[in-house]
Protein backbone atom coordinates (compact mmCIF):
# COMPACT_ATOMS: atom_id res chain seq x y z
CA UNK A 1 0.00 0.00 0.00
CA UNK A 2 1.07 3.79 -1.25
CA UNK A 3 -0.18 6.55 0.98
CA UNK A 4 0.07 10.02 0.20
CA UNK A 5 -0.71 12.39 3.07
CA UNK A 6 -1.94 15.65 2.81
CA UNK A 7 0.75 16.65 0.29
CA UNK A 8 2.16 19.60 -0.89
CA UNK A 9 4.98 20.77 -2.87
CA UNK A 10 5.77 25.06 -3.77
CA UNK A 11 8.07 26.50 -5.48
CA UNK A 12 9.34 30.45 -6.03
CA UNK A 13 6.68 32.62 -7.46
CA UNK A 14 9.04 34.04 -10.52
CA UNK A 15 5.93 36.24 -11.91
CA UNK A 16 5.07 38.09 -8.43
CA UNK A 17 7.14 40.64 -7.40
CA UNK A 18 6.35 39.96 -3.63
CA UNK A 19 9.64 38.72 -2.22
CA UNK A 20 9.22 35.17 -1.38
CA UNK A 21 6.38 34.79 -3.09
CA UNK A 22 5.10 31.47 -3.46
CA UNK A 23 3.41 29.32 -6.42
CA UNK A 24 1.52 25.95 -4.74
CA UNK A 25 1.96 23.34 -8.00
CA UNK A 26 0.65 20.25 -5.49
CA UNK A 27 -1.99 21.57 -3.10
CA UNK A 28 -3.15 19.11 -0.41
CA UNK A 29 -3.79 15.67 -2.01
CA UNK A 30 -4.70 12.75 -0.54
CA UNK A 31 -4.91 9.24 -1.60
CA UNK A 32 -4.10 5.64 -0.77
CA UNK A 33 -3.46 3.31 -3.60
CA UNK A 34 -3.74 0.02 -3.18
CA UNK A 35 -1.43 -3.11 -3.32
CA UNK A 36 -1.86 -4.64 -7.36
CA UNK A 37 -4.30 -2.03 -8.50
CA UNK A 38 -3.50 -0.16 -11.73
CA UNK A 39 -3.95 3.77 -11.85
CA UNK A 40 -3.99 6.27 -14.46
CA UNK A 41 -3.29 9.84 -13.77
CA UNK A 42 -4.40 12.35 -16.12
CA UNK A 43 -5.38 16.31 -16.21
CA UNK A 44 -4.67 19.63 -18.00
CA UNK A 45 -0.96 20.73 -19.19
CA UNK A 46 0.36 22.04 -16.13
CA UNK A 47 -1.91 20.96 -13.32
CA UNK A 48 0.68 19.01 -11.35
CA UNK A 49 0.19 15.17 -12.41
CA UNK A 50 3.96 14.36 -13.02
CA UNK A 51 5.08 16.65 -10.61
CA UNK A 52 2.65 14.17 -8.03
CA UNK A 53 4.30 11.16 -9.79
CA UNK A 54 8.20 12.94 -8.71
CA UNK A 55 7.01 13.33 -5.15
CA UNK A 56 6.13 9.74 -5.18
CA UNK A 57 9.67 8.93 -6.64
CA UNK A 58 11.29 11.36 -4.22
CA UNK A 59 12.73 13.26 -7.37
CA UNK A 60 11.14 16.16 -6.15
CA UNK A 61 10.88 17.10 -2.12
CA UNK A 62 7.83 17.67 -0.40
CA UNK A 63 7.13 21.32 0.94
CA UNK A 64 4.90 19.46 3.70
CA UNK A 65 2.74 16.29 3.78
CA UNK A 66 3.72 12.70 4.47
CA UNK A 67 4.31 9.35 2.37
CA UNK A 68 4.09 5.77 3.60
CA UNK A 69 5.26 2.97 1.59
CA UNK A 70 3.71 -0.56 3.62
CA UNK A 71 3.19 1.79 6.62
CA UNK A 72 6.59 2.89 6.65
CA UNK A 73 6.97 6.80 6.38
CA UNK A 74 9.74 7.45 3.26
CA UNK A 75 8.90 11.28 3.32
CA UNK A 76 12.49 12.08 4.31
CA UNK A 77 13.84 9.30 1.99
CA UNK A 78 15.86 10.19 -1.54
CA UNK A 79 15.51 8.49 -5.04
CA UNK A 80 17.91 5.79 -4.09
CA UNK A 81 16.62 4.68 -0.86
CA UNK A 82 12.81 4.81 -2.52
CA UNK A 83 14.38 2.63 -5.09
CA UNK A 84 15.09 -0.06 -2.86
CA UNK A 85 11.94 0.09 -0.73
CA UNK A 86 10.28 -1.12 -4.14
CA UNK A 87 9.52 1.97 -6.00
CA UNK A 88 9.80 2.24 -9.57
CA UNK A 89 10.16 5.64 -12.21
CA UNK A 90 10.06 5.23 -15.72
CA UNK A 91 10.53 8.40 -17.30
CA UNK A 92 8.73 10.24 -20.05
CA UNK A 93 12.00 10.96 -21.74
CA UNK A 94 14.32 7.97 -21.76
CA UNK A 95 18.26 9.07 -20.90
CA UNK A 96 20.62 7.86 -23.60
CA UNK A 97 24.20 5.99 -22.58
CA UNK A 98 27.32 6.42 -24.81
CA UNK A 99 29.20 3.54 -24.51
CA UNK A 100 26.17 1.56 -22.49
CA UNK A 101 24.61 -1.43 -24.02
CA UNK A 102 20.77 -2.94 -23.13
CA UNK A 103 23.01 -6.05 -21.52
CA UNK A 104 24.44 -3.33 -19.64
CA UNK A 105 21.67 -1.96 -17.84
CA UNK A 106 19.50 -4.46 -17.92
CA UNK A 107 22.10 -6.65 -15.92
CA UNK A 108 22.17 -3.82 -12.97
CA UNK A 109 18.31 -3.11 -12.88
CA UNK A 110 18.41 -7.31 -12.99
CA UNK A 111 20.87 -7.98 -10.65
CA UNK A 112 21.98 -10.47 -12.69
CA UNK A 113 23.92 -11.57 -16.00
CA UNK A 114 22.04 -14.38 -16.29
CA UNK A 115 21.70 -15.17 -20.11
CA UNK A 116 18.51 -17.21 -19.74
CA UNK A 117 17.11 -14.84 -17.20
CA UNK A 118 17.55 -11.68 -19.10
CA UNK A 119 16.23 -13.51 -21.85
CA UNK A 120 12.88 -13.54 -20.23
CA UNK A 121 12.60 -9.94 -18.83
CA UNK A 122 12.96 -8.85 -22.94
CA UNK A 123 10.75 -11.01 -23.73
CA UNK A 124 8.46 -10.12 -21.40
CA UNK A 125 8.33 -6.79 -23.41
CA UNK A 126 8.15 -8.11 -26.48
CA UNK A 127 11.76 -7.94 -27.56
CA UNK A 128 11.95 -11.30 -29.55
CA UNK A 129 15.88 -11.38 -30.80
CA UNK A 130 18.68 -11.64 -28.08
CA UNK A 131 20.60 -9.50 -30.08
CA UNK A 132 18.99 -6.91 -29.04
CA UNK A 133 20.79 -7.19 -25.84
CA UNK A 134 24.05 -5.74 -26.96
CA UNK A 135 22.84 -2.74 -28.77
CA UNK A 136 24.05 0.52 -27.51
CA UNK A 137 21.64 2.74 -25.29
CA UNK A 138 22.44 5.50 -27.54
CA UNK A 139 20.91 8.25 -30.02
CA UNK A 140 20.50 5.08 -32.60
CA UNK A 141 17.56 3.80 -31.42
CA UNK A 142 14.16 4.90 -32.32
CA UNK A 143 12.00 5.90 -29.96
CA UNK A 144 9.93 2.62 -29.53
CA UNK A 145 13.28 0.79 -28.82
CA UNK A 146 14.40 3.35 -26.35
CA UNK A 147 11.01 2.89 -24.38
CA UNK A 148 11.24 -0.68 -24.36
CA UNK A 149 15.04 -0.14 -22.95
CA UNK A 150 13.43 1.52 -20.20
CA UNK A 151 10.35 -0.77 -19.57
CA UNK A 152 12.34 -4.17 -19.53
CA UNK A 153 14.75 -1.97 -16.84
CA UNK A 154 11.74 -0.79 -15.09
CA UNK A 155 9.68 -4.67 -14.77
CA UNK A 156 13.44 -6.72 -14.30
CA UNK A 157 13.23 -4.98 -10.40
CA UNK A 158 9.67 -6.56 -10.09
CA UNK A 159 8.78 -3.12 -8.44
CA UNK A 160 5.99 -2.93 -5.58
CA UNK A 161 5.26 0.59 -7.20
CA UNK A 162 6.04 1.47 -10.76
CA UNK A 163 5.55 4.48 -12.02
CA UNK A 164 5.13 5.30 -15.72
CA UNK A 165 5.33 9.06 -17.24
CA UNK A 166 3.65 9.78 -20.01
CA UNK A 167 4.81 6.03 -21.20
CA UNK A 168 3.47 6.62 -25.13
CA UNK A 169 5.26 9.60 -25.54
CA UNK A 170 7.72 9.16 -28.91
CA UNK A 171 6.00 6.19 -29.99
CA UNK A 172 4.06 5.14 -32.87
CA UNK A 173 0.33 4.63 -32.29
CA UNK A 174 0.63 0.96 -33.06
CA UNK A 175 2.58 0.12 -30.34
CA UNK A 176 0.22 1.83 -27.46
CA UNK A 177 -2.03 -1.65 -27.10
CA UNK A 178 0.67 -4.05 -26.71
CA UNK A 179 2.48 -1.69 -23.86
CA UNK A 180 -1.11 -1.42 -22.54
CA UNK A 181 -1.61 -4.80 -22.43
CA UNK A 182 1.86 -5.66 -21.08
CA UNK A 183 1.78 -3.00 -18.04
CA UNK A 184 -1.40 -5.00 -17.34
CA UNK A 185 0.02 -8.27 -17.01
CA UNK A 186 2.89 -7.09 -14.82
CA UNK A 187 0.20 -5.09 -12.50
CA UNK A 188 -1.77 -8.62 -12.62
CA UNK A 189 0.62 -10.93 -12.73
CA UNK A 190 3.40 -9.80 -10.39
CA UNK A 191 0.89 -7.80 -8.13
CA UNK A 192 2.36 -4.34 -9.22
CA UNK A 193 0.62 -1.24 -8.04
CA UNK A 194 0.85 0.34 -11.16
CA UNK A 195 0.74 4.40 -11.80
CA UNK A 196 0.56 5.79 -15.50
CA UNK A 197 0.14 9.30 -15.58
CA UNK A 198 -0.96 9.70 -19.23
CA UNK A 199 -3.59 11.42 -21.63
CA UNK A 200 -4.12 8.53 -23.58
CA UNK A 201 -7.26 7.08 -23.57
CA UNK A 202 -6.31 3.58 -24.12
CA UNK A 203 -4.40 3.92 -20.80
CA UNK A 204 -6.98 5.37 -18.73
CA UNK A 205 -9.91 2.79 -19.88
CA UNK A 206 -6.92 -0.30 -18.95
CA UNK A 207 -6.94 1.16 -15.02
CA UNK A 208 -9.24 0.34 -11.71
CA UNK A 209 -9.30 3.74 -10.39
CA UNK A 210 -8.72 6.89 -12.88
CA UNK A 211 -7.49 10.15 -11.08
CA UNK A 212 -8.37 13.41 -12.39
CA UNK A 213 -5.47 16.09 -11.84
CA UNK A 214 -6.94 19.82 -11.52
CA UNK A 215 -5.04 23.17 -10.30
CA UNK A 216 -3.13 20.50 -7.95
CA UNK A 217 -5.86 18.71 -6.55
CA UNK A 218 -7.98 15.48 -7.27
CA UNK A 219 -10.75 16.56 -9.15
CA UNK A 220 -12.14 13.57 -9.53
CA UNK A 221 -11.56 9.39 -8.54
CA UNK A 222 -13.29 6.37 -9.72
CA UNK A 223 -13.60 4.15 -13.26
CA UNK A 224 -13.12 6.43 -16.57
CA UNK A 225 -17.12 6.23 -17.36
CA UNK A 226 -17.67 8.45 -14.26
CA UNK A 227 -15.05 11.08 -15.43
CA UNK A 228 -16.33 11.27 -18.85
CA UNK A 229 -18.25 14.72 -18.84
CA UNK A 230 -14.98 16.20 -16.75
CA UNK A 231 -12.58 14.54 -19.56
CA UNK A 232 -15.57 16.22 -22.22
CA UNK A 233 -14.49 19.39 -20.57
CA UNK A 234 -10.61 18.99 -20.85
CA UNK A 235 -10.62 17.39 -24.28
CA UNK A 236 -10.50 20.72 -26.78
CA UNK A 237 -6.77 19.20 -27.97
CA UNK A 238 -4.77 21.85 -26.58
CA UNK A 239 -6.01 22.11 -22.77
CA UNK A 240 -6.15 18.86 -21.42
CA UNK A 241 -5.27 16.58 -24.60
CA UNK A 242 -7.21 13.53 -23.44
CA UNK A 243 -6.58 11.76 -25.96
CA UNK A 244 -8.40 8.33 -28.81
CA UNK A 245 -4.48 6.80 -29.24
CA UNK A 246 -5.45 5.68 -32.93
CA UNK A 247 -8.32 7.49 -33.83
CA UNK A 248 -7.56 10.56 -32.75
CA UNK A 249 -3.83 10.94 -34.32
CA UNK A 250 -4.68 14.97 -33.85
CA UNK A 251 -4.02 14.48 -30.15
CA UNK A 252 -1.47 11.99 -29.97
CA UNK A 253 2.12 13.44 -28.31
Amino acid sequence: MLEIKDIVFSVPDLDAPEKGAQKTIIDGVSYTFVQGKFYAITGPNGSGKTTLAKLIMGIYDVTSGSIFLEGKDITQLGVTERARAGIAYSFQHPARFKGTTFRDLLSIAAGTEDVDKLAKIVARVGICSLDFLDKPVDSRLSGGEIKKVELATTIARNPRVAIYDEPDTGIDLWTIDPMVRLLKREQETQGTTTIVVSHNRAFLSAADTLLLIKGGRIAYAGDLDGAAELLKDLSACGYGDICEGESDVRCHR
